[in-house]
């Protein structure tokens, strides 16, 4: 009896987890979408900013004030050796991410963005030389044929868009060889993640930011009607932005791998189809295909890392380059032209 009531409540706890992380992804989705297109703030590069200064703030009160995680410590020359590249392109991969939000609907958006795990697969065997099973090369073949299917019968299609999308998959690939390579030895959590890279991303933005957009910003506080609501709007999906870093924290520790890769794939069903229901966005049912296509394909790929995870490589079976340990392997990743130096 025990046992069985354990049991329960952990599943009530992974399912209370991963409802809230939809909540506040698909929420923050939908608040950036109805900034760029009900509320005519037409500037990618502000609202990532302030979600940045957002999150900045959020993280310092829950590890400084509410001390609610503890802080991972860092030497200072590794926060600009180790996270200032991994900021930057935390940078980019955020504002890519807008700027595609701001020229194409949300479903086409979020079908693009399962293509991150063929660009990590690809990006690995080329940088690392990572050997690969040919059961994951496999289970790309769905999700690459999703994703040009989604493309090709997508009614509202913009270039700029898509490639920002396409561009977006491709940062978050390198962040992840990053973390592989720059973050070893450092256990990070989503938390401590942005308590380290919001405050450079800001640095690194808030200039570009000014000189881009700023003249479109005010004449937008001069000209929008109804300006303090519109702002409040703008705050909100800020805040709402640093909530699902801490609820990406809490469903990572409450559910396994593969519910986390089975739940991702279903929360962008579930941001497409609430997408669908306010914005109204024309979806063919050969685009609908597409997308569904690309979701079990990356579902397929999940599991199939998985179980190669929990499987011992066969006799002869080339081995993973392991992660660079020192100074010297690092320095290659970071920047191809010290190589002749090492």
């Amino acid at each position: 009896m025990e046992e069985s009531l354990i049991f329960q409540l952990s599943v009530f706890r992974s399912v209370l987890a991963i409802l809230q992380w939809w909540g506040f992804n698909v929420t923050v989705i939908i608040m950036n979408k109805w900034i760029f297109q009900k509320l005519d703030f037409k500037f990618p590069l502000t609202v990532s900013c302030v979600h940045f200064i957002c999150s900045s703030i959020g993280a310092y009160v829950v590890i400084k004030v509410l001390k609610i995680k503890p802080l991972i410590m860092f030497e200072p020359e590794d926060r600009w050796r180790r996270i200032f590249p991994m900021s930057f392109v935390f940078c980019i991969n955020i504002v890519l991410g807008n700027v595609s939000l701001r020229f194409i609907p949300v479903s086409f958006m979020q079908t693009i963005k399962s293509f991150t795990p063929a660009t990590t697969v690809v990006l690995q065997w080329l940088v690392w030389r990572k050997h690969f099973d040919w059961r994951i090369w496999a289970s790309l073949i769905p999700i690459v044929g999703g994703i040009l299917l989604t493309s090709v019968t997508e009614l509202s299609f913009n270039m700029f868009g898509f490639c920002a999308a396409l561009f977006g998959c491709l940062a978050t690939s390198t962040k992840t060889i990053l973390a592989e390579s720059l973050l070893h030895g450092y256990k990070f959590d989503s938390i401590n993640t942005v308590y380290y890279m919001a405050p450079f991303a800001t640095m690194i933005l808030g200039l570009p930011a000014m000189l881009v957009e700023g003249n479109g910003v005010i004449n937008w506080f001069h000209t929008h009607e109804s300006i303090w609501p519109a702002v409040i709007i703008i705050l909100s999906s800020g805040v709402l932005a640093f909530c699902l870093n801490f609820s990406i924290f809490y469903v990572i520790h409450s559910t396994t791998a593969v519910t986390f890769n089975v739940a991702g794939n279903l929360k962008v069903a579930v941001a497409v189809l609430v997408s669908w229901l306010i914005f109204h966005n024309p979806i063919s049912a050969m685009n609908a295909v597409g997308c569904a296509i690309t979701l079990v394909g990356c579902t397929f790929y999940g599991y199939v890392r998985h179980m190669l995870s929990q499987q011992s490589p066969p006799p002869g079976t080339p081995r993973t380059p392991r992660t660079p340990r020192n100074r010297m392997e690092l320095l290659p990743l970071v920047n191809d032209k010290l190589d002749d130096k090492v």
